[in-house]
């Protein structure tokens, strides 16, 4: 990291001193817009719900925090720590719908994980200060690339050019010994033609919860070659992060006495073990053509190639040998078979592959092909690194090796079409083929899994425009296959999951105001549901729902009331549903399951509320302070809709104050949660049959109380 940066940090300067030459005129100034990002957005007028968020966005909220936290005003969304501040492991749900359902794309480019399919943030920290802009979409959206979209999708967009030269330095340091640095910097165009772009951040934190530190360390470096008709572009970037396992949550005893307990760690005898870590480093490599052609054509092709590796370590006490594939072990006069241990779990990756599209555009036509393949290659083992018996375990042991591969090929086409005046008409179509092979698991190594699939995913819709008025309508089908802990954690394997998303909006713009009205009906097939248990890695297991639904409408608004005061905000009111669902419980009185038979339960954690606002004034020139709300309604830890395990309904108050000064440097200081409630977004249950009665065991993942955090931002 510390050569990268050296390296990066002296090119920047060079370029820097070169970049006083004039630039090129370029004609076409909307060709400077990612061409790659162009195939997977949704337009103005397409019939989807949306929010796109600019640079300036994006930095308001980009105070070290990860990007679920910085996205927590758009609406329907809801995010979650494990550490209780929003840095290290974070999470976000939109619309109910978990990060596993939530498509996610860097420059257009999959990003989920392949296996989990899952959206790991802390391994790319910092990501938002490279972002231009950020789109979100809700419910099935277009057609994108990777994996459908159950909830929505999140594309960030890192390739737009620069023309002037910069340098930038972003710090904060706030509650709970957090800080951050980030060295941002661009050469702008410099010999006509070319332009480099580079940041290095640095992101610590001990967390609100006891040991839930984060060391988070990233780099990333952008080269590009830009003419009126074509570009070619290179990123790399890279993150690094350590954090302090905090993923146990807190049971309900200790979350009234003694909330920021974590039990990570604490299987060894005396002060808990101090490396109960996750280890993981992860680095993208993409490179990106883009070509004008003639007569409104455009095209573009890029390859990518994301190499992973890392591991989380753990202290087990008294872990019996034969659990890991071991004898017991005579020292000369007892049969030793148990022994305090440290272990590592590792994760060592290769994903990559190739998109395209090929787009055309005229006065009344947008046509858009593209596609891509992509290839993953997982290899998952555990190694035993120290035993308290160490003659019992062999040097170096591996004690189990399950490699993983998945390859995925998509195609899709866009047809948008003005009709008359008014009209304007919309046709997707995505193919999309998967075959995933698994040669068992660490629970289960005789287990093998060789799939199949094969899905065509349609949409289509329509948009009416009149003056500053707009009416849609849509229907998109979507489907996706289960992911490695589906087939994990379910004997027989899971069925994929099957989406109809039907969404009629209206929208109104005029002198400062804003209005946006969305109606929704997303009418789900073998719904892959929470259960509400977690297995000894802090994943959800899942089971496939025959029948499930979410029905809902959200609001959001903007106004500018006068000079010195505007505000924002949105509301979501939902209906989630199970039609039916079977709850199997342990009995451990009795040996076997008791089954339990419910009618139009709540889906797990699917809030029937959620909203945000933003009240900002500007009393004087160059300051402006935002009061900033949250809230959302009570929510299920699992299926059942029992009151017993459920989620709080919260509203959390933030205050920001931003101060300018000249025009080189931004003073931020932004206090969270001011009024301290004590809340959980998330958490997770599971229940027995014990002395007769059912037991009920619920675990939380508490925020923290009021804290705070300063900011300066020096912008040459």
């Amino acid at each position: 990291m510390k050569k990268h940066a050296t390296l990066s940090v002296g090119l920047a300067l060079a370029m820097l001193g070169t970049a006083g030459q004039q630039p090129e005129k370029f004609n076409d100034t909307a060709y400077l817009q990612p061409v790659e990002v162009n195939a997977v957005r949704a337009s103005d007028k397409m019939p989807v719900a949306k929010t796109n968020l600019s640079k300036e966005d994006i930095a308001k909220h980009n105070l070290g925090q990860d990007l679920p936290f910085i996205l927590n005003q758009t609406a329907s969304v809801v995010v979650n720590a494990d550490g209780g501040n929003g840095i290290g492991y974070t999470g976000i749900r939109i619309r109910g719908t978990d990060a596993s359902r939530v498509n996610v794309t860097l420059n257009g480019i999959p990003y989920n994980d392949a296996e989990s399919q899952g959206t790991f943030f802390v391994n790319i920290p910092d990501i938002a200060s490279s972002a231009g802009s950020i789109q979100v979409q809700r419910g099935v959206g277009t057609s994108t690339n990777g994996a459908g979209a159950f909830g929505g999708s999140i594309n960030v967009s890192t390739n737009e050019v620069k023309i002037k030269p910069s340098l930038e330095l972003n710090s904060t340091a706030g509650s709970f010994h957090s800080f951050k640095n980030s060295l941002l910097f661009s050469s702008g165009i410099f010999k006509r033609h070319f332009t480099f772009d580079g940041r290095m951040s640095n992101i610590m934190s001990e967390g609100y919860v006891d040991r839930a530190s984060s060391r988070l360390q990233s780099f990333y470096g952008s080269l590009a070659y830009v003419t009126n008709s074509n570009s070619l572009r290179l990123n790399i970037f890279t993150g690094k992060e350590k954090t302090y396992q905090s993923w146990n949550g807190v049971d309900a005893a200790n979350l009234q006495a003694n909330r920021t307990y974590n039990s990570a760690g604490t299987e060894k005898p005396g002060d808990p073990y101090d490396n109960e870590t996750d280890n993981y480093q992860q680095t993208h490599y993409q490179l990106f053509y883009n070509q004008k052609l003639a007569r409104g054509w455009k095209a573009n092709v890029a390859v990518f190639f994301t190499r992973g590796a890392g591991y989380y370590q753990q202290y087990k006490a008294k872990a019996k040998l034969s659990s890991y594939g071991l004898p017991g072990y005579n020292d000369g006069s007892t049969l030793v078979t148990k022994t305090d241990l440290i272990r590592q779990l590792w994760l060592d990756n290769y994903f990559y592959g190739s998109i395209f599209s090929l787009q055309y555009n005229d006065k009344k036509t947008q046509l858009i092909l593209g596609g891509g393949a992509s290839m993953y290659d997982g290899d998952h083992y555990g190694k035993i690194i120290w035993a308290e018996v160490q003659p019992a375990v062999p040097q170096h042991y591996r004690y189990y090796y399950n490699p993983a591969e998945k390859n995925d090929f998509y195609a899709y086409g866009k047809w948008t079409q003005i009709l008359g005046e008014h009209f304007q008409s919309f046709a997707d179509l995505q193919f999309r083929r998967v075959n995933y092979q698994i040669n068992g698991f660490k629970t289960n190594p005789s287990l093998k899994v060789n799939e199949n699939y094969f899905f065509i995913n349609p949409k289509a819709g329509f948009t009416y425009t009149v003056g500053k008025q707009k009416l849609y309508l849509s229907y998109g089908r979507a489907a996706k296959e289960p992911n490695r802990e589906d087939f994990e954690n379910n004997s027989v394997s899971a069925r994929p999951e099957k989406l109809d998303d039907f969404e009629f909006g209206y929208e109104f713009k005029k002198d400062g105001f804003s209005l946006a009205a969305n109606a929704y009906y997303m009418l789900y097939e073998d719904q892959l549901v929470l259960t509400g248990k977690i297995n000894d890695v802090g994943a959800y297991t899942r089971s496939n729902i025959p029948h499930s639904y979410r029905a809902g409408i959200e609001l959001i608004s903007t106004a500018q009331f006068a000079k010195w005061f505007s505000a924002s905000g949105n509301i979501s009111f939902s209906k989630n549903k199970v039609k039916n669902f079977t709850e199997y419980i342990d009995d451990y009185d009795n040996g076997g399951q008791v089954v339990k038979n419910y009618q139009e339960t709540n889906i797990a954690f699917s809030p029937n509320t959620v909203a945000a606002y933003s009240l900002n004034f500007y009393p004087v020139q160059k300051l402006e302070l935002n009061i900033m709300g949250k809230y959302v309604s009570a929510q299920y830890l699992d299926n059942t809709s029992n009151k017993k395990r459920q989620l709080d309904e919260f509203y959390v108050q933030d205050l920001r104050a931003a101060f300018r000064w000249k025009t080189s440097a931004m003073f931020y200081l932004q206090v969270n949660n001011v009024f301290s409630t004590l809340y959980e977004p998330n958490g997770y249950t599971f229940s027995y049959i014990s002395g007769g009665a059912e037991q009920t065991e619920n675990y939380y993942f508490p925020m923290s109380p009021v804290y705070w955090t300063l900011g300066l931002n020096i912008k040459l």
